[in-house]
């Protein structure tokens, strides 16, 4: 995944959705050859020179300053992730020893996961793997367990497996767009490992939906969200979601837990899902 490509790919997105009048500009009428703003008229905004701009736009951002860039990205209206995703790859990748460290679930955090009795927790790792699990986080998403390890990730459960999609129901389009949003901040986060731009290059490959996510350059990190599954067995499921991340552990996004409303109809399906796995032997 080239740099400049993708610097120049994410600023033409956010030029073309802002209209004249969404910078106080004067709209003259007639027939716009562009979609959204035009170079000069964003250059204008931003307090830039229409070649300092557009040399950015061509991906050639060796020279530009942070002040530049806070301009261009309050002239696009950028929020906080899109901001901090602009400067990040405007900038030459710092290389990272962690980069290339594969994602492992240490003993600690492996019984961390165990001891979420009543919660379905997952431990990420950065390319969106499933490094690790509890026994109630099968019994809600299905034994990906079962899946080979290279399709294991989150990407691959919510764009190429059906139950996935059948149990998020109409919300799937939400969930699939936050995901995608937020590989992109991982993008920018991790830039210049190898091993993340080629799963969102295989992803791209494996699903025209994630193709076509991907190419609205959507930058969003993942917060607290969320749920309602459709669930075969524990029917109707409302889970709040919160991706807790590890600072310590480089290579992992975070531990993905799921609860439920305590006293709550789906608390006592979760329970009822629990009660359906193995007592584990002392």
């Amino acid at each position: 995944m080239d740099d400049r490509t993708e610097l120049s790919e994410f600023l033409k997105s956010r030029r073309a959705r802002l209209r004249p009048a969404d910078v106080r500009l004067r709209d003259y009428g007639g027939v716009r050859r562009v979609a959204g703003l035009r170079r000069e008229e964003l250059a204008r905004v931003a307090g830039v020179s229409i070649a300092h701009y557009t040399r950015l736009e061509q991906g050639k951002s060796d020279s530009v300053s942070n002040e530049a860039l806070n301009a261009i990205g309050t002239a696009l209206r950028l929020d906080g992730d899109e901001l901090a995703y602009l400067h990040r790859i405007a900038r030459r990748p710092k290389a990272c020893a962690d980069d290339t460290a594969a994602p492992e679930a240490l003993a600690g955090l492996r019984y961390l996961l165990k001891s979420f009795v009543m919660t379905p927790a997952l431990l990420i790792g950065r390319h969106t793997q499933i490094v690790g699990w509890n026994d109630l986080a099968v019994a809600v998403f299905g034994d990906f367990p079962a899946l080979p390890e290279d399709r294991r990730t989150l990407s691959h459960l919510l764009f190429t497996e059906p139950y996935l999609r059948d149990l998020h129901g109409a919300d799937w389009s939400r969930v699939a767009h936050e995901h995608v949003a937020h590989l992109r901040v991982l993008l920018g986060r991790h830039r210049g490992d190898r091993d993340l731009s080629a799963h969102i290059e295989r992803m791209r490959s494996l699903s025209p939906d994630f193709a076509r996510m991907w190419a609205g350059h959507s930058v969003a990190r993942l917060r607290s969200g969320t749920y309602v599954l459709r669930h075969p067995i524990a029917g109707e499921l409302t889970l709040h979601r919160e991706l807790v991340s590890l600072p310590d552990a480089p290579s992992c996004c975070g531990l993905d837990l799921f609860a439920a409303e305590p006293g709550s109809a789906s608390e006592r399906a979760l329970r009822k899902l629990g009660g359906r796995l193995p007592v584990a032997a002392d």
